[in-house]
């Protein structure tokens, strides 16, 4: 039997890398799965696709989020997973980024996954359990320069997940934490493609990896199901690296 048969999840930034990554494997293992996302286009595409349910909403507004929520409870009964995924890298000087961009940042980073949970822990308190899975990033607990707010917003969702845990865990609701390191989605691929010497710019990162490879989607995905399935029934609180190593290294 498919690990998550029968259960109702919710994927924040579903459409595209990580994030459909996670719907096409919840999708697999026999979820119905809903995921939000604001690029209509790419997402409506990944629904059809996958077989999943998109519902158009910016996780970074209060109502957006309560709407979908509702929808999802409405006509699905209940919801037993909840991955807060969106996010984006950001890059800025601590000295010259404005107050605007930094609420941005952390609104997107870690608002979202508060807002999305602050709607869906009712509805699980109500129905015996559930599981929250955050996508967070290595850079929560390890970073590099150049990589500010990005880090420090992170890190906050890291603290989000184990106060979750410890205040629901009454309840049965698990709360975890998913680290990726570098991992082959669009945005990284353009990264690479943007640089002055791609092929460099790859080698480099490949060569600081100590599994000389950086992650698949499908492979953050796979985690990411296991966390959230009954057989990590007895996990909560826990942070899970997904990085081909290079959380190990010293230098």
């Amino acid at each position: 039997m498919p690990r998550l048969a029968s259960k109702i999840a919710i994927v924040t930034g579903g459409a595209q890398g990580i994030g459909r990554a996670i719907v096409e494997k919840f999708v697999c293992e026999g979820a119905s799965v809903s995921f939000l996302d604001n690029d209509t286009y790419t997402a409506t595409r990944t629904a059809s696709e996958l077989r999943a349910h998109f519902l158009p909403a910016d996780v970074t507004r209060e109502d957006d989020v309560r709407c979908a929520f509702r929808h999802v409870v409405e006509t699905q009964g209940r919801v037993d997973i909840l991955v807060n995924n969106a996010g984006r890298n950001s890059y800025f000087d601590a000295a010259k980024m404005t107050s605007e961009q930094w609420d941005a940042v952390i609104a997107l980073n870690l608002k979202a996954a508060w807002l999305c949970s602050k709607y869906v822990l009712p509805v699980m308190q109500r129905h015996g359990g559930g599981a929250i899975v955050n996508i967070s990033s290595l850079h929560g607990r390890l970073t590099t320069t150049g990589m500010f707010p990005y880090a420090a917003a992170k890190a906050g969702l890291l603290g989000l997940t184990r106060s979750l845990a410890l205040d629901y865990g009454p309840d049965q609701i698990r709360v975890n934490a998913i680290l990726p390191g570098w991992t082959r989605t669009p945005a990284v691929d353009d990264w690479f493609s943007n640089q002055p010497d791609p092929e460099a710019a790859e080698r480099l990162v490949l060569d600081t990896q100590p599994l000389r490879r950086i992650a698949s989607p499908a492979e953050v995905a796979n985690l990411v199901a296991f966390v959230a399935s009954d057989e990590a029934s007895a996990i909560t609180g826990a942070e899970f690296t997904v990085d081909c190593g290079l959380g190990a290294r010293y230098a």
